[in-house]
């Protein structure tokens, strides 16, 4: 029996059939309550065939106690979708794996994606590739046709890499939903480009997006990490949070994830929440970061080698901010275990991590620098990085992906 399998899986073997001997990426959706999940299959069986074989992992999924509607959706979704793979195994395998019955203290999107995550591993050692990629996505999201083909180009390319985030850009206009929903989500992304920049200004070394559908990781770094944690909701953000650090973490910048936008109630925070919460306070202007809590960041970034030699320059929110963590003791044992001003500098950063940052952005944000109108804040930012302004939020979304894609 393989190790994490042993030790850390959910489930014993889901599915029977044997894979190709050349199976080379896995993809894996949660999939609760959606109506239109055959749009996602499309997407992907419209995909250029890479040069591998490849299958579709959906966990079709609810809690025990799960409302009836649910229930009934899920049944419906399943019957589709198994009606439509007839017509549609010639090219990749899809599995459909029915879990109805989740236990609500851990039912949600982590617990799915994990289920999914596990049988892709299981997979890929029966046809001995601990290299194999699973890559994860949603039951609402769309792709470019050259997904597949590019994420299996980009791990060949880079085969230090244990994982990657891919290229997202959310629908900002169209017929599908209003106009309310087009400006919530268009300040969303906004959002996340402006804090995930803030960070690489600040100098933060792991300033990466951590998107659930638009992520990659190869299986051996997969069960490294023991695997896909049971979190309702930010299962991606502290799941990356564990293979980040490991080094050689990559982008894909030549093809694009387009998640939906639409509202959702299915988690407690995230895209779906984000814009069930604008519709419900009809908001026009959405509120992010102070650019200030960045600058006071990269001083105190910028000032940890020196740390290394007791030389102690922090601006005041983050050395509070630090006090309540327990800084002394930590830095202490950092220093202990260090063996020069470089491997210093790697473990602080191990420390002091993505979910620290986040913490610390809080308390800035409720102590020293209220949040701003996100149109202030993401043009402020451009000031600093020597772009030029832009005069609406549609603009500066424009502007925000073409630096992410540089």
């Amino acid at each position: 029996m393989n190790y994490y399998l042993d030790r850390f899986s959910v489930r014993e073997q889901l599915i029977i059939q044997k894979p190709n001997t050349n199976l080379g990426i896995v993809v894996v959706i949660p999939c609760c309550n959606e109506p239109d999940l055959i749009k996602s299959l499309q997407s992907l069986y419209h995909c250029e065939q890479p040069n591998c074989s490849v299958e579709v992992i959906v966990v079709i999924n609810a809690s025990e106690k799960v409302e009836a509607v649910v229930l009934a959706q899920n049944k419906k979704t399943l019957l589709e979708v198994k009606e439509w793979r007839k017509e549609h195994q010639n090219r990749f395998n899809f599995y459909f794996i029915e879990e109805n019955e989740l236990p609500k203290k851990h039912a949600g999107v982590g617990l799915a994606r994990k289920i999914g995550m596990d049988e892709a591993v299981r997979r890929f050692e029966g046809v001995e590739n601990n290299k194999g990629i699973i890559t994860c996505f949603d039951a609402d999201a769309l792709c470019e046709p050259n997904y597949l083909v590019e994420l299996y180009n980009h791990f060949k390319q880079y085969p230090k890499s244990p994982a990657c985030s891919i290229h997202f850009e959310h629908p900002i206009a169209g017929n599908e939903f209003s106009e309310a929903i087009y400006n919530g989500i268009m300040q969303y992304e906004l959002h996340l480009r402006y804090y995930k920049n803030g960070l690489a200004y600040a100098g933060f070394p792991y300033a990466f997006h951590t998107i659930g559908s638009s992520m990659a990781v190869r299986s051996y770094a997969y069960q490294k990490q023991n695997g896909m944690n049971k979190r309702k909701a930010g299962e991606d953000f502290y799941f990356l949070q564990k293979l980040i650090p490991l080094g050689d973490f990559t982008e894909i910048k030549i093809t694009k994830i387009i998640p939906s936008p639409r509202v959702s109630d299915r988690v407690p925070f995230g895209t779906g929440k984000a814009m069930q919460n604008w519709l419900d306070e009809e908001k026009q202007e959405l509120m992010s970061y102070s650019l200030k809590s960045f600058i006071d960041l990269k001083t105190f970034v910028e000032a940890v080698p020196k740390l290394y030699y007791d030389i102690n320059a922090i601006p005041k929110s983050v050395q509070e901010f630090l006090n309540e963590i327990g800084f002394k003791e930590n830095l202490a044992n950092i220093k202990k275990n260090s063996k020069s001003e470089q491997h210093f500098t790697e473990v602080f950063f191990k420390w002091f991590n993505a979910f620290k940052v986040l913490k610390y952005m809080h308390f800035a944000r409720d102590n020293y620098y209220a949040d701003v109108p996100i149109f202030d804040g993401a043009n402020d930012l451009l000031k600093f990085l020597e772009q030029p302004t832009q005069n609406n939020n549609k603009n500066l979304l424009l502007a925000y992906r073409n630096i992410d894609l540089r």
